[in-house]
């Protein structure tokens, strides 16, 4: 059951986002004059489609990893005279840049509209208060105490720990200072610590907990609330509600050192103690091997936690009016945005590690969880992958929009188009680079299965 809804989220997240970037071309196109041939969504044969009153073709595809908009083009086939005003190949390079371009701003704009919703609707996020600090890690050079919340790093402001993270992302492989502004019983504290490389080559990094900050937390017990279908906790016969008492003999304090000895133990079987309805039994579940980010092996049991109250201190909740919302949902977008743009900068430098470069495996497995953990996690990781999809087809490479786009504009500067001999040239080297970079991206998804 797990893996058809990890399917059907690859497919809707995909669905979404490649339907926002094609009807961005769709859209500009139409209004320039150009005729449109197809509009699909996936790649292959078709499993629906139908014509409007312009004879444009709406298809939805088998091979749900992209999409395609196809208009008229001397290039491809034979336009009749009374119809070539209408192929793309006859359009002014302003005109064909707009459309090219056109996608990715299609991407830009979804997002902002995701944040804009988002902030419409109200959501509520957890402070940034530092819990526990690790030994030898740049929180514990920076002298950071349980208790302190971050206000800013580097200047930026950070009202929960999605804004902490991002912000420390963008400093990940640097060397020099990082300072955070920080609150510890009212008063405002400024401390900084030298990078020195800091989180250069991890793989899936996770910037806080790697920082050496554990967010504060409320004792969470070890009581079991989802039990994923087919896992090896349904297995076992555990169910909603159980709570753990023991591990081989060892009494489990709370959630996390229920996890941390499950993860300990992949393919062990391990005996459990555990209440349920106000009696004791005994319980052996086997954790499933799995390979973390770092290519180790560990346990899983396929179970979550039951829920916790916040303290309402902790808790802050946000919404605004139709009108405030806008600055909001561009603040968003421009700061993920510069996140995005960062983190390929540094992957191109070598600063940060391209096993970082993810592929439809692990857009799947996010996308799943973001769909289970609600809409707000959903709608958040449709806009960064918007604006990440966006930002990686106006990148100069031959097949991108951005190729196209730099084509197009030495045309308009040069008054003649490039070569065809350079052209297949550079398609010949994008396909080649693009093909390289889609096998890593499925390596690192298997190294992260």
């Amino acid at each position: 059951m797990s893996v058809i809804q990890t399917i059907l989220a690859l497919i809707v997240t995909l669905g979404i986002l490649v339907t926002v970037h094609e009807f961005g071309h769709f859209w500009v196109a139409r209004r320039l004059g150009i005729r449109v041939l197809r509009f699909s969504v996936g790649f292959g044969k078709p499993l629906f489609m139908r014509r409007d009153r312009h004879g444009t073709e709406y298809a939805v595809a088998a091979i749900p990893l992209g999409g395609y908009v196809k208009m008229l083009d001397e290039r491809e086939g034979e336009v009749p005279e009374e119809e070539k005003h209408l192929a793309f190949n006859r359009q002014t390079p302003a005109r064909r840049i707009a459309v090219a371009a056109a996608g990715p701003i299609a991407n830009f704009i979804f997002a902002v509209f995701a944040y804009w919703l988002l902030a419409v609707i109200g959501f509520t996020t957890i402070a940034p208060v530092v819990g526990d600090v690790e030994p030898g890690t740049p929180a514990e050079r920076m002298a950071l105490e349980s208790g302190m919340e971050v206000l800013e790093v580097d200047g930026r402001q950070t009202p929960s720990w999605r804004h902490v993270g991002m912000a420390l992302l963008q400093r990940a492989g640097e060397q020099g200072e990082v300072s955070l502004t920080l609150q510890q019983e009212g008063r405002r504290l400024e401390r900084s610590t030298a990078l020195d490389g800091w989180l250069g080559g991890a793989r899936d990094p996770d910037p806080v907990r790697e920082f050496g900050i554990e967010p504060w937390r409320p004792d969470i017990p070890p009581v079991l609330g989802e039990i994923r279908p087919g896992s090896p906790a349904e297995e076992a016969g555990l169910q909603p509600g159980d709570r753990i008492l023991a591990v081989e003999g060892e009494a489990v304090a709370d959630w996390l050192a229920l996890v941390d000895r499950i993860q300990a133990a992949p393919g062990e079987a391990l005996s459990m103690r555990i209440e349920r309805d106000g009696s004791e039994r005994a319980i052996t579940v086997t954790p499933a091997a799995r390979t973390d980010g770092e290519g180790e092996r560990i346990g899983r049991i396929g179970a979550g936690v039951q829920s916790v109250s916040w303290p309402e201190d902790m808790r802050r909740q946000t919404q605004l009016g139709p009108v405030r919302a806008v600055p909001e949902a561009f603040n968003q977008f421009w700061n993920d945005t510069r996140t995005t743009l960062v983190a390929v900068g540094k992957m191109a430098s070598g600063l940060l590690s391209v096993r970082n470069i993810s592929g439809p495996i692990t857009i799947a497995r996010v996308a799943e969880t973001t769909v289970t953990t609600g809409f707000e996690s959903f709608v958040r990781f449709l806009a960064y992958l918007s604006i990440s999809l966006g930002i990686i087809n106006l990148l100069p490479i031959p097949i991108l929009d951005g190729g196209h786009i730099l084509f197009y504009a030495w045309e308009w500067a040069r008054g003649r188009p490039v070569s065809e001999a350079v052209q297949g040239l550079w398609l010949r080297l994008g396909l080649l680079l693009i093909a390289m970079l889609t096998v890593l991206a499925l390596y690192n998804d298997v190294l992260r299965l």
